[in-house]
């Protein structure tokens, strides 16, 4: 039985930056697709981590007590701004739904609450987001830089980002499959 490739291209899509890909920050990128219309897209990319220190008035580190919070550069534009990625559904007029057990969106109340509590759900602060004009991501897409695959909560949450770019190829298994063994340092090989 062959499989068709995954290529709608929906709010809740992985974009996986393909090898031609080779440099910067969107080089072996996963992207969690937010929103996608005629008006333009955006995203946050998930496997790219940030060490930052974040202003007490924003998080009180010493009450860090949830070991499911993370830092992740989001994307290029407006690095500055935090948007945060949750699995908690209880926050239906603050959030946006993303894929099955993911969410965008939060008060900096919900987020205080979550980092202190050591049984709380996982939780991303992205710093900025990639951004897309109208038709310029299907541009990108029909050019062969992004491979498209569903989102699930395990990308997001479970999956170490390190080895995101990999694990995703792997899972869309045959010449995706093949892609995921090109060494990051061409030169090793």
């Amino acid at each position: 039985m062959n499989t068709i490739p995954y290529s709608r291209i929906t709010k809740g899509t992985l974009l996986i930056a393909s090898p031609d890909i080779e440099a910067g920050l969107y080089f072996r990128s996963i992207i969690l697709l937010c929103e996608h219309n005629m008006t333009g897209s955006f995203g946050l990319i998930l496997n790219k981590p940030l060490d930052v220190e974040l202003p007490e008035e924003i998080i009180n580190i010493q009450s860090l007590s949830n070991p499911n919070v993370s830092i992740r550069a989001g994307g290029a534009s407006h690095p500055n701004q935090m948007m945060l990625l949750h699995s908690n559904n209880t926050l239906n007029e603050q959030t946006l739904k993303l894929c099955d057990d993911v969410f965008l969106g939060g008060d900096l109340e919900f987020l205080q609450r979550s980092i202190e509590d050591p049984n709380g759900s996982p939780i991303r602060l992205c710093f900025g987001y990639c951004a897309w004009g109208p038709a310029l991501l299907e541009k990108e897409f029909l050019a062969g830089q992004w491979f498209l695959h569903p989102a699930s909560s395990e990308h997001v949450f479970t999956i170490p980002p390190e080895k995101l770019w990999q694990s995703i190829l792997r899972q869309m298994g045959g010449k995706y499959a093949t892609l995921s063994m090109i060494p990051e340092d061409l030169s090793l090989n």
